[in-house]
């Protein structure tokens, strides 16, 4: 991914079509979390202990537009 201000004149909204949107990200705050919220690759599998993923993780930004406040989220870097 680019720089996230070289970013956000691209990024348009797909509800009201404006152009740059806003980068932020959603906070995990919850026991053991990185304080963000991650994709997870591959089918959720539940096992012994709780539900995991089956392969890598990438952190999750959040684009958010600054008409309508509509946000748009996209799989970041590896983790």
């Amino acid at each position: 991914m680019n720089d996230a201000g070289d970013r956000q004149a691209s990024v348009r909204c797909t509800q009201c079509g404006t152009e740059g949107a806003e980068i932020g990200f959603l906070n995990d705050s919850g026991q053991y979390a990185a304080g963000h919220v991650r994709w997870m690759q591959g089918p959720l599998k539940i096992g012994f202990f709780g539900a995991k993923g089956s392969g890598g993780r990438r952190a999750v930004e959040a684009w958010r537009c600054p008409k309508c406040g509509h946000l748009e989220l996209f799989a970041g870097k590896w983790l």
